[in-house]
């Protein structure tokens, strides 16, 4: 019996060698200018002052791998310690079972780098898609904005309250305050009864139990800040409570989270979803399927987003985008900083056929973003910001568009792959040569009828 044995790769080879050089992660890797990065975030470090800084290439990779595998901090950072192509991404020159980092160094790495770092990542994945490309990327654009759903419950005041309760009382017990009275029989009265409150026999009740719960935050927080006079540490906290305390149903910008402040209740028309609570991102698209730029803002008006948006595609791209696409909601622009914008109208009369055939197709086109930004919110992790602040609101728009771009460009190099892979085989079958269980074999192709062949063996 004869032992077949498979070459085996060494302990001491490199990383790369015991990798698939096919596999789209690996073709990404070798494809990105990673130096670029170097370039231009190495001034942000002090040389000579702290502990050596992770190298820059691997904070940028797994900030790109996160959003690309649609993953938390913490779980990019297990996975990386397990996946040997996560490693080769990330610079690796060896495979190493330990974490790279920890998870809080990502949060670090992304607020010192800022929005002018998550720019630079966006440019870098539109010019890994345009590299080997000759077609005008900007000369004709689509644009349409979305909501960006913050990590924040269905915000009610009830709710509310109660928060501003527990945080009273944590406060309380945390500097160890004095309080008069802490309502916990009352309290856990007030929970009972503000339960099942859609039902008719429990409305009232609940109703009632509210304006109570209202009047005891009013009460601890008065008090709370009496206890801290002196101590300014909590201002901005005691600032957030009386104004959730002071508003009402319909007051301009309300408060909807006690951890997110800046959250915007916002309505785009949707039949299941009336309300949506978050920020805006406008989206700018090629007709190419390219995400050229990705802004946040608060809940402007569409049309007013136009002129900060192409300012940004300028900035990232170097390039001014042609003609701009959008939907009736940008309507009121025609021209923004020499870019036309095109809006979907009733047709002139004066429009001839072909004229309003070509209109026709180019709205059509138009819709092409609608399924990009699905695909942004559902695999790229734009469908939820789990990042703090409006800084995170802009983090969380460019790193998705980045990973967009970047999961494109690994299909098309994938492509690639398999076209090469496809046209060897062919070349090999034409021939006439083909190998099976070590013996040469002859193929010869028999043409029996037009469009129809067969391989016989010789």
């Amino acid at each position: 019996m004869i032992n077949k044995t498979c070459p085996q790769p060494s302990l001491f080879s490199s990383l790369a060698d015991q990798l698939n050089p096919k596999h789209p992660l690996y073709l990404l890797a070798d494809k990105i200018d990673w130096q670029r990065f170097e370039v231009s975030f190495s001034p942000l470090y002090s040389a000579d002052n702290g502990r050596p800084a992770k190298p820059i290439r691997l904070m940028c990779g797994l900030l790109i791998l996160k959003h690309v595998r649609n993953l938390s901090d913490e779980s990019v950072v297990e996975q990386w310690s397990e996946n040997a192509y996560y490693q080769y991404f990330c610079g690796m020159f060896e495979f190493t079972p330990s974490f790279p980092c920890n998870a809080s160094e990502l949060v670090h790495f992304r607020k010192r780098i800022g929005e002018k770092g998550m720019e630079l990542i966006l440019s870098e994945s539109i010019r890994v898609n345009q590299e080997d490309d000759d077609r005008d990327h900007h000369g004709m654009a689509f644009i349409d904005s979305t909501v960006q759903e913050k990590n924040v419950t269905y915000p009610t005041d009830a709710k509310l309250h109660k928060k501003i309760v527990r945080k009273v009382l944590s406060i309380v017990k945390t500097l160890g305050l004095p309080l008069r009275q802490s309502y916990t029989f009352v309290l856990k009265r007030i929970y009972r009864d503000q339960r099942f409150r859609n039902h008719p026999k429990n409305r009232a009740k609940a109703l009632k139990a509210d304006r109570r719960l209202r009047t005891i935050a009013g009460r601890l927080v008065r008090e709370l800040k009496r206890n801290l006079a002196g101590n300014h540490d909590y201002d901005s906290l005691l600032g957030i409570f009386e104004r959730v305390l002071s508003q009402k149903c319909c007051s301009r910008r309300k408060i909807y989270s006690l951890h997110e402040p800046e959250v915007q209740c916002i309505s785009k028309g949707k039949e299941h979803k009336k309300y949506e609570f978050g920020n805006k991102v406008s989206i700018i698209r090629s007709i190419t399927g390219i995400i050229l730029g990705a802004r946040s803002f608060r809940n402007e008006y569409d049309g007013h987003t136009i002129e900060e948006s192409l300012l940004q595609v300028e900035r990232i791209t170097g390039k001014k985008v042609g003609r701009l696409a959008g939907d009736r909601g940008y309507r009121g622009k025609k021209e923004v900083n020499r870019t036309q914008i095109l809006i979907p109208d009733a047709p002139h009369k004066k429009d001839s056929y072909h004229t309003r055939r070509k209109k026709h197709k180019l709205f059509c086109k138009r819709a092409g973003i609608e399924p990009t930004i699905a695909h942004m919110k559902s695999d790229f992790r734009l469908g939820r910001n789990f990042y703090k602040g409006v800084f995170g609101d802009a983090v969380n728009a460019l790193l998705a568009a980045a990973a967009y771009n970047f999961k494109r460009a690994m299909r098309f190099l994938w492509t690639l792959v398999e076209k090469n892979q496809r046209d060897t085989l062919l070349e090999k079958c034409l021939a006439g040569i083909y190998f099976f269980k070590g013996r040469l074999i002859r193929l010869r192709l028999v043409y029996s009828s037009p469009g129809f062949c067969s391989m016989t063996l010789e």
